[in-house]
């Protein structure tokens, strides 16, 4: 997840396309590369100017105040209490990772190619184990020093063994980090790793060996890290405010990968307790920019009087083409919720049809799939080379995995259908669970407690309609609605029964990238993203299976059977998605159009305009 992946993440998306070319294990070794590529040639030649989705004579200057919409590692939009983002604990700021920069950082308009960013070139091993970094000499650290391989070999040794799972779990198979000299770096892996492993590691931030040899690594502290990157923090008010600072002499900004980017000379995000909070002070332009992620303000909160008057555009922009999920998390390291009768039981309360309808004014489609809206989905009945790879684990699957790919049936739109409420209990009868008076109870006469953590009283209006559901059923259902932090704490140390995620994957998902989710291995890893608690066997040899993929039709083999696995098993609920994004602007800002297709960084790549500024009274 390199800067521009960060800036990336959030909502549903398209189907990655098929690639044809050669693959990664075909890439040239010996010889210095400009770029890498998972499937298929790299787009952009060796002299490459600058990406073709930005302008790379943007003007540069003013401010982007903006409510982020994607966020990563731990990181929070809502409060923060530290500054270092890439620890397990602890709240930050969303876009620190931009006061960093990387190996190597993606183009957002290919699926999986990165090019030199510190890294002038990189040489691939016989062996392919190994990759030798050619590091830019000009590289500079903010204080003026100069940025080296010592200092990225420290990084890589230091989030392996105390980073964020996020990065600590790809580095799991690093054998060695060597600084050859001042320049030149030597990332050496086991032999283990997946061929592709490398494209998400040379995205990872490096960090000062120096300063970080003077403080602890870890969520104690507001000390903005020393940084490298095109942006540094500027104003901090705890909890409250935080502004990034244009570095004027950057020492990367005429880089092919940078030409065009960071047109802002600040960048500045106000936090707020909630949703309802951050709409309001949008409307005042106290905010500039907001992705809307509630459909009733969507369809009806933008009738104020800034966007009657001109001043405030309102438009929708097509979403990612990458494999997305939004699903709620069933903690199955709590035993009452192991049984997958209970699971569906679960699901089967939530009425999204009406929902969809009632209040959510029709804007969003059902989701079936883990891997939503993606050629990573799977439909109907197992294909020939998806049964080579499920028939030998048979004996370990649900049934279902190998029929129709299991989907929730929909329901009559009711809000409360009595048929899909009737299996529901039917469910729950053939777990062991006996309805006695208005409960479920077990045979000790324990009553089914079920809470749904949610952290925005949106949530609450959202979801009460599932758990009324559920108590009619008989479950002893409740929401708690938690502040953000509380909420952050208790997703990292799994302290919940059912918990809502939003995920975007990768276009070409890793093996390492899916062990945080859905391995066994991340299962009790406290910061993860395996909210479930995921420990099958049968799950672990799929996701291990990724290492091997050699080109995207095996890839996509791989990714349906572990779908087909996932919505059988029920451990994570799908919910629902949208096919765009709905945001709202300011018009003081130009863009190029049409946005890049596997990525939304409007704050790297957006400009000030100061025509249309003076025209709103924003200038």
């Amino acid at each position: 997840m390199g800067r521009r992946d960060f800036l990336a993440l959030g909502a549903a998306a398209g189907a990655a396309a098929l690639l044809p070319g050669r693959v990664f294990a075909e890439t040239k070794t010996g010889v210095k590369l400009h770029g890498l590529s998972a499937f298929g040639d790299l787009k952009y030649p060796p002299d490459f100017r600058q990406f073709g989705y930005v302008n790379p004579d943007a003007p540069q200057g003013g401010t982007f105040n903006f409510g982020p919409s994607q966020w990563v590692f731990n990181q929070n939009p809502y409060t923060f209490n530290t500054l270092n983002s890439f620890v397990p604990k602890g709240d930050s700021p969303p876009r620190m990772e931009m006061c960093f920069d990387s190996l190597m950082t993606s183009a957002l308009d290919e699926p999986d190619s990165v090019y030199g960013l510190m890294a002038e070139t990189v040489t691939i091993s016989a062996d392919r184990n190994s990759f030798t970094f050619d590091l830019r000499p000009q590289a500079r650290w903010h204080d003026g020093t100069p940025l080296t391989a010592q200092d990225a070999a420290y990084t890589f040794n230091l989030f392996k063994d105390e980073g964020h799972p996020d990065l600590s779990l790809p580095l799991r198979e690093l054998s060695e980090t060597i600084p050859v000299d001042d320049r030149t770096l030597r990332l050496t892996f086991s032999g283990k790793q997946s061929e592709r492993t490398i494209l998400d590691v040379v995205t990872f931030p490096i960090l000062s060996k120096a300063y970080f040899a003077k403080v602890p690594f870890d969520s104690a502290r507001l000390e903005a890290p020393l940084g490298s990157g095109p942006y540094k923090v500027g104003l901090v008010r705890a909890g409250q405010t935080i502004e990034l600072e244009r570095v004027a002499d950057y020492w990367g900004a005429d880089l092919p990968v940078n030409r065009g980017h960071y047109n802002f000379d600040r960048l500045r995000i106000e936090f707020y307790g909630n949703r309802q909070a951050a709409f309001e002070a949008f409307k005042k332009g106290d905010v500039c920019f907001r992705e809307e992620a509630t459909s009733r303000l969507w369809a009806t909160g933008y009738d104020f009087p800034a966007l009657k008057a001109g001043k405030v555009v309102k438009r929708e922009f097509p979403a990612e083409k990458r494999p997305s999920m939004q699903a709620v998390a069933v903690n199955q390291r709590r035993e009452r919720f192991r049984d997958v009768r209970v699971r569906r039981a679960i699901a089967l309360c939530f009425d999204f049809e009406w929902t969809n309808k009632s209040l959510f004014y029709g804007l969003y489609d059902r989701s079936q799939s883990c891997f939503e809206t993606s050629d990573f989905k799977a439909q109907g009945t197992p294909s020939p080379d998806e049964l080579a790879l499920l028939e030998p684990l048979r004996d370990r699957l649900p049934p279902e995995v190998f029929g129709e790919a299991y989907a929730l049936p929909p329901s009559d739109g009711s809000g409360r259908d009595r048929k899909l409420l009737r299996e529901a209990q039917r469910l729950m009868s053939e777990a062991g669970w006996k309805r006695s008076g208005a409960a479920f109870r077990n045979a000790a006469g324990e009553a089914f407690d079920l809470e749904l953590l949610v952290d925005d009283d949106g949530f609450v209006r959202i979801c009460q309609p599932w758990v009324d559901n559920l108590r009619a059923v008989g479950f002893n259902a409740s929401i708690r609605l938690v502040d953000s932090a509380q909420h952050q704490e208790r997703q990292a140390t799994f302290d919940f029964d059912l918990i809502m995620m939003a995920l975007l994957f990768s276009p070409t998902p890793t093996r390492e990238g899916m062990d945080g989710i859905f391995h066994s291995r991340s299962a009790n890893l406290q910061g993860s993203r395996n909210l479930p608690g995921t420990a099958d066997p049968a799950i672990d040899i799929l996701v291990d299976r990724l290492s091997q993929v050699k080109d995207r039709a095996d890839l996509i083999t791989v990714m349906r059977c572990l779908d087909r696995v996932l919505r059988a098993r029920m451990d994570w609920i799908p919910s629902w998605y949208s096919a765009n994004h709905r945001v709202a602007f300011w018009d003081m800002f130009g863009f190029k159009e049409p946005k890049p297709d596997y990525g939304f960084a409007m704050e790297a790549l957006w400009w000030f305009d100061q025509d249309k500024a003076a025209k709103i009274g924003k200038a």
